[in-house]
């Protein structure tokens, strides 16, 4: 009888240490900066607009911070 209980015991801390291990995986692709940030997103984060460097195909960059050389949409 104490053996099942030790049994079920492991069974049950591998079962929720894995589940642990999904949900480790799952936060550090959240976190992934976003394609394009907004104006404020970059201020937040440290930065400023660099708006110097504008054309059809280039969006601004966010310049210094946490955001640095990301476009602003």
């Amino acid at each position: 009888m104490r053996m099942r209980r030790t049994l079920a015991a492991v069974i049950a801390e591998a079962a929720l240490a894995g589940v642990g291990l999904a949900g480790a995986a799952t936060a550090t692709t959240a976190t992934a900066t976003p394609a394009s940030l907004a104006p404020g997103e970059c201020e937040q984060g440290g930065g400023t607009v660099d708006r110097s460097n504008l054309s059809a195909a280039k969006l601004p960059t966010c310049k210094g911070g946490k955001f640095d050389g990301q476009e602003v949409d």
